[in-house]
């Protein structure tokens, strides 16, 4: 066994220890932090593939911003963690289904040569002048360009979508129309008033 091979186990079982105390731990900041254990070993995974730009995006979006805000949203509120078990029972025949399929499925991409599949050939080593990033950009924009602005569009809907269902108008919000400003005119906005000079009262009294 070669030390990538022996780094590639060790990083995996991390990855499924980290994976599963994501869904096991009681503790929502713990599970959290699992989570953040979890992008950190795949992203060794990824540069084990070569695959650097991955990686560090993984890392500097997931890590940094997502799971950040994950934390924050968690500590800031005060869940109730006897009144997110209440209904567990009740998921678990849908849950142990689900994860059935799950593993089912697992199951037919690992065991490729026993189900007739083709198994993943070894990444092959590139020079020093190989970029992963415009390799990647060249296959996005250019063979899976569709599906790459398929998921930009359904990804803008759900955002739309997101934004639609938690709008909550107020009684007492004040609102502007785009459409009656454009309509606005100068006459109806600043109004000339003519007024005669006059003297105060105090330096009429002086003179």
């Amino acid at each position: 066994m070669n030390f990538e091979t022996f780094v590639f186990y060790l990083f995996s079982a991390i990855l499924l220890f980290a994976a599963v105390r994501v869904i096991t731990a009681r503790n929502p900041v713990h599970s959290a932090l699992f989570l953040v254990l979890a992008f950190f070993t795949a992203a060794g995974l990824w540069l084990l593939l070569e695959a650097e730009f991955l990686a560090i995006t993984l890392v500097l979006v997931y890590v940094g911003a997502v799971m950040v805000l994950f934390l924050f949203v968690v500590m800031m509120l005060d869940i109730n963690l006897d009144r997110l078990r209440e209904g567990f029972w009740d998921y678990l025949p849908l849950a142990a289904i689900v994860a059935v399929l799950m593993m089912l499925e697992m199951g037919v991409v690992l065991g490729g040569k026993y189900f007739g599949l083709t198994q993943m050939p070894t990444p092959v080593t590139h020079g020093p002048e190989y970029s992963n990033t415009k390799e990647l950009g060249r296959l996005l924009y250019t063979e899976y360009v569709y599906p790459f602005e398929i998921a930009a569009v359904i990804l803008l809907v759900a955002i739309v979508a997101a934004i639609a269902l938690t709008l909550r108008r107020r009684k007492n919000a004040k609102s502007q129309d785009p459409a009656q400003q454009v309509r606005v005119r100068r006459q109806d906005r600043v109004r000339l008033v003519s007024m005669p000079a006059e003297k105060s009262t105090d330096a009429a009294a002086e003179e």
